[in-house]
């Protein structure tokens, strides 16, 4: 599984981005999905996952009531909705991919990365 992420910039605080990330492979709708961000000097964050279904979404605490997570299986892409961004949501984010079922919250649990997309919240 190949995956791009896309749909970063910059915004002010109080605002919306939408993120997808598109992957290729006839199997994606076998892994489960995961958005993680890494902001400068900082450790790669787990922010938020959904199941192969869909079904089933786990957020991170910081994140939870703000930011979305879906996913188009039919169109291989999943999306992250972020709504009332603040700045220190700005990070790198990324979109991972791994073939476990139930929660997995760390990256060596993810067996495929996208490049990253840049976000930047300003006050």
């Amino acid at each position: 599984v190949q995956l791009q992420a896309s749909g970063g910039g910059l915004v002010q605080a109080g605002g919306s981005l939408r993120l997808s990330c598109a992957a290729s492979g006839r199997t994606f709708s076998m892994y489960a999905l995961a958005w993680f961000r890494q902001a400068p000097g900082m450790e790669r964050e787990w922010i938020a996952s959904i199941s192969w279904s869909g079904g089933s979404t786990y957020y991170t605490d910081s994140v939870k009531g703000r930011f979305t997570i879906s996913r188009d299986n039919a169109e291989n892409t999943v999306y992250l909705q972020m709504n009332s961004l603040k700045p220190e949501d700005t990070a790198v984010y990324y979109c991972a991919a791994t073939p476990l079922t139930g929660l997995a919250t760390r990256g060596y649990e993810y067996d495929y990365w996208g490049q990253g997309t840049q976000v930047t919240v300003s006050s």
